[in-house]
């Protein structure tokens, strides 16, 4: 972070001298600071592009970059539209590798010193890349700040220092729907989605041994994660009613085994080709997915938020985690400067946009919000009206996602009961123990 300030502050007199000049939007982007206390300022104008001179003595630049691998041809082509941004810099290779954003931190933290400079993560990773030390602080935080949703800048804070710049806001999961085999209004209950799936002969997926999708269940019911424990590594749960619990439990357990055969606990993966082979009728997907869903139903397309289960007679709305995606840098990146120019670069409104476009990605600038690429999208609605039921994915302990997906393995197992209420009410607790490793 030194260098970087070091780069940045070299490049003062060069960003002044442009200060003013071109269109668009301009920002004026600080760095964390130095020692002394001194701040430093940096232009960021249209595009997320910064002076050439903020790179230093940074030439003859190599840099890895970690992307999911339905995002790698798009992030290809915008990192070559970066290096023409800076037409005086010399690129050796900036090399765009498959990487899950689900793994990305896990790879990093097993040797940061081969992984890549720039990548991609889920919000839930920041933490352990945090107390690693393998991440570094982001260097462009006014512009970060002033162009993303309020909500990704607070989830990507530890300790009031931002350590990533927001990619993402929609990493959550939604109803998808065959419009010839589900109504909208059937969409609006699970009780209508599988009754309209069991009436034209099609499965419904959800992954019930996936503790990221599992969890609902007990969300749903009102456990909630709340953060850590005083010890900083324990997950944490809102307090909650245990009769609420169980019989929410038991709620989706009867459905699951009411509806045998339709009700499917499968990978999420399996969704699009269900509907390109037209066996399915109904899932629940995560955003990343929409274009191959989309791709299979065409104008069939339907997507709304969870629906809601009865739950002693009431109707309750099915409660899902939703998180974030961010780009960080590797704070043991050969390249820093690069690296966080580049990480602004593909985090800017520009870059959020086409993914938008072509990706179905949810954008986290503000701007891009509200093109009509978001606002005219069904998928990217349903996943915000469906955040407002959910859980946010920051601090979670990693040990929470096994036990959720061992409850929901036991609560569509053919052997289980739904009626056993002591049975289900020692499922959750041994559940919570696990997660909280006291079991």
């Amino acid at each position: 972070m030194k260098k970087i300030l070091a780069v940045l502050l070299a490049g003062m007199m060069a960003v002044t001298a442009f200060a003013g000049c071109g269109g668009g939007q301009k920002t004026e982007s600080s760095g964390s600071g130095s020692e002394s206390g001194d701040s430093t300022k940096v232009e960021v104008k249209e595009g997320a592009i910064v002076d050439e001179s903020v790179f230093g003595d940074e030439n003859n630049i190599t840099l890895k970059v970690w992307a999911p691998d339905k995002a790698v041809k798009l992030v290809q082509q915008q990192v070559e539209e970066f290096k023409k941004a800076y037409p005086n810099k010399t690129f050796t290779k900036i090399e765009v590798v498959a990487q899950g954003e689900g793994d990305a931190g896990t790879q990093l933290l097993n040797d940061a010193s081969v992984a890549a400079d720039v990548f991609s993560f889920a919000s839930d990773q920041l933490n352990k890349l945090v107390d690693a030390k393998v991440i570094a602080e982001v260097a462009f935080t006014d512009y970060a700040k002033e162009t993303n949703v309020e909500e990704t800048i607070t989830a990507g804070t530890i300790k009031d220092k931002l350590y990533a710049y927001p990619e993402t806001n929609d990493n959550g999961y939604y109803l998808v729907y065959d419009k010839t085999v589900v109504s909208d209004e059937q969409a609006k209950t699970l009780e209508g989605v599988l009754e309209a799936c069991k009436a034209k002969g099609k499965k419904f997926i959800f992954n019930c041994g996936d503790g990221f999708y599992a969890c609902t269940f007990a969300f749903t019911g009102g456990v909630k994660i709340d953060g850590f424990e005083e010890d900083g590594t324990t997950q944490k749960f809102t307090q909650y009613d245990e009769a609420t619990a169980v019989a929410t439990l038991q709620a989706f357990s009867k459905l699951m085994h009411d509806y045998k055969g339709t009700f499917t606990s499968l990978d999420v993966a399996q969704i699009s080709s269900g509907f390109s082979t037209g066996t399915l009728g109904a899932g629940v997907d995560g955003s990343w997915n929409t274009k191959a869903d989309q791709d299979a139903l065409k104008d069939n397309f339907g997507a709304a938020k969870l629906p809601t289960i009865k739950v002693n007679g009431t109707d309750t709305q099915m409660i899902s985690m939703f998180g974030y995606k961010y780009i960080g840098v590797n704070a043991a990146s050969k390249f820093p400067a690069a690296s966080q120019i580049l990480a602004l670069y593909l985090s800017g409104e520009k870059c959020q946009k086409e993914r938008a476009e072509q990706l179905g990605w949810g954008p986290s600038n503000k701007k891009v919000q509200e093109d009509p690429v978001v606002t005219g999208s069904p998928v990217l609605q349903a996943i915000m009206q469906q955040s407002k039921n959910a859980c946010v994915q920051v601090n979670i302990a990693p040990t929470l996602w096994s036990p959720m997906g061992n409850l929901g393995n036991k609560m569509i197992a053919d052997q289980t009961n739904p009626d056993d209420a002591e049975y289900f009410k020692k499922l959750l607790k041994q559940t919570i123990e696990n997660i909280q490793d006291k079991g």
